[in-house]
């Protein structure tokens, strides 16, 4: 919105000036000069009116046009001496260029102001006088000036704006980094002691059953103890969780997802396009709880890059049971453009799978489709 109304505005300046160019020459304004071709000199203040429109996206360029298309004329033709078509349009270029160049630009455009006023002092004989002379140069100098002083000025704010982003940025990233670091610290700290408490409880559960027909005093004292410690590890517990997990992440106090959920995510990759199924073999039992998760989040992951890079049209889920290990397996027939090799979501799959005892392949086959297979224990240590 902002560029467009800079654009009407640009359009609507040329034109306003040249309009009046036109109106100097075929009225006449008092302001035309010498004798000249009307229709020559008409011509040129329509063109350097249309080079005005562009003063903004192309400065230099359409400056030139401007301050030396008169010298090019003047050079061939008889034209008038204006000042609303003719030295009003070179000051707007001037300034232009002042004000919208890049790099050396401004100084070019500079340079070829001081060309422009030098070839009008030397060889159009209205303008050789001292007053003349000493306004046009005043001028000019004026809004080059203003225009390059206007520049500078808007760089500096960009700049500044820059920096106190960067700096924001920074402040933003280091409190960040702080937060982690001592939230990690407090976490292993509660780590130690909850790893504490479980040692306790399992020496305390070891010697009370030594002594369970012998001192059954003895044994209740234990298992009050291991009650007690036990209820303090699980509340250090909860305390390392809420540390690690962002409670405002959506689902983030929901009840851990599993294979039975599965089915779900295999509707959503159908409400995706996808045609999508779901094989189970073998004897369906109960997962240990951080297998059942990891099992899950394996085919939640695959499945979100089949739907992301694939470019597929069908996928298969399959779930193997057997008496050790769950094996799974998602399959697609797309471009198999994967790169088994990088990617943070494959290396989280391989991540989750390893720490369960556990491993994870992924790959094309025969250069068209991809498969992610994945072997998890039954059960862990």
């Amino acid at each position: 919105m902002q560029a467009r109304r800079l654009l009407i505005f640009d359009v609507a300046l040329a034109l306003s000036v040249t309009v009046a160019g036109i109106a100097e020459i075929w009225v006449p304004f008092v302001s035309r000069q010498a004798d000249g071709s009307a229709v020559a000199s008409t011509f040129v203040v329509v063109v350097c009116g249309l080079a005005l429109t562009q003063r903004r996206h192309h400065p230099l360029s359409s400056g030139l046009v401007v301050l030396w298309g008169w010298i090019a004329v003047f050079t061939f033709v008889e034209v008038y001496v204006l000042f609303w078509g003719q030295f009003v349009p070179m000051g707007i270029a001037l300034f232009s260029i002042a004000r919208h160049g890049r790099g050396r630009e401004p100084y070019w455009g500079a340079a070829a102001g001081a060309l422009t006023l030098l070839y009008f002092d030397l060889f159009v004989e209205y303008l050789q006088e001292p007053g003349e002379i000493m306004f046009h140069w005043g001028v000019f100098t004026t809004v080059w000036v203003f225009g390059y002083g206007l520049s500078a000025s808007s760089r500096r704010a960009k700049e500044s704006t820059e920096r106190a982003i960067a700096a924001e940025v920074a402040a933003a990233e280091q409190a960040l980094t702080a937060v982690v670091e001592e939230r990690t610290r407090i976490a292993r700290e509660l780590h130690d002691i909850v790893a504490h408490s479980v040692t306790t409880m399992v020496v305390q559960a070891g010697a009370a059953e030594q002594v369970v027909d012998d001192d059954p005093d003895y044994v209740r004292q234990a298992l009050a103890s291991i009650r007690t410690t036990g209820s303090g590890a699980l509340a250090d517990m909860r305390r390392v969780v809420t540390i690690l997990r962002d409670i405002e992440e959506p689902g983030a106090l929901a009840p851990q997802p599993g294979v039975r959920n599965l089915s779900a995510l295999v509707d959503d990759a159908r409400s995706a396009g996808l045609t999508a199924t779901l094989d189970v073999a073998g004897q369906v039992r109960p997962l240990p709880a951080g297998v059942d998760v990891a099992a899950y989040r394996i085919v939640q992951e695959a499945l979100t890059n089949v739907r992301r890079h694939a470019q597929a049209t069908e996928v298969r889920v399959g779930l193997d049971y057997s008496e050790d290990a769950i094996r799974i397996e998602v399959a697609d027939d797309g471009v198999g453009s994967v790169d088994p090799r990088g990617g943070h979501g494959l290396i989280g799959m391989r991540e989750r799978a390893s720490l369960y005892g556990g491993g994870l392949e992924a790959g094309s086959e025969n250069g068209s489709g991809f498969v992610v297979r994945a072997v998890l224990p039954a059960a862990t240590a």
